[in-house]
């Protein structure tokens, strides 16, 4: 039957560049590390997670598009097809969105946030200039929201929506104690989140 059919109608075009998981990234350490004390990169954006079609998940588009241009965005996932053949440019030769690959590999990020921790001496990961807004659609986030969680990461911002699954208690155990909020809409969002 599918050879009686009309060929599909391309519905989107563009060029992605990917393959900055964390050798890839750490093979750049120097001119990453040198743009951050410059200040010519001022923050990171984590943008990972899972994506749907739903309109409203747009924006994680239109948060991406208004970004500072000081800032840099750490991809995986499906999340990141929403913005990542956007032609947000570099800074100083690094893409300012960096796609580690698919959702196991946010291990990928971690290890980019664990190795930045190490190499700006910091005691604790929160004091990274790294932000994180993780699109929640699939289950299987969970573990990558558990991993950040035992990594000590706070202050995480979920969306659209939370996950049907927590009940009200458990919600305030992550607000209270890690700090997980939801998102609002893209201004707003980026004068929180970025300032």
């Amino acid at each position: 039957m599918a050879k009686n059919c009309q060929s599909p109608t391309e519905i989107e075009t563009g060029k992605i560049v990917g393959g900055f998981a964390h050798n890839q990234v750490m093979a750049l350490a120097d001119k990453v590390v040198d743009a951050v004390k410059s200040g010519a990169i001022k923050k990171f954006v984590v943008m990972a997670g899972c994506d749907g079609r739903q309109k409203g998940r747009s924006y994680y588009t239109e948060f991406a598009e208004n970004l500072p241009k000081d800032t840099v965005i750490l991809t995986a996932g499906c999340a990141k097809y929403r913005y990542n053949k956007l032609n947000l440019g570099d800074i100083g030769g690094i893409p300012r969105i960096l796609d580690a690959g698919q959702c196991n590999d946010c291990y990928s990020l971690a290890v980019i946030a664990l190795k930045l921790k190490e190499v700006f001496e910091l005691d604790d990961i929160n004091e990274l200039p790294i932000v994180y807004n993780i699109a929640w659609y699939e289950q299987k986030a969970v573990a990558v929201l558990l991993a950040l969680l035992h990594l000590g990461v706070k202050n995480i911002h979920l969306g659209p929506t939370l996950p049907a699954f927590l009940s009200p208690t458990v919600v305030n155990v992550l607000v209270e104690n890690f700090g997980i909020g939801g998102i609002t809409n893209v201004e707003d969002d980026i004068r929180k989140m970025i300032g």
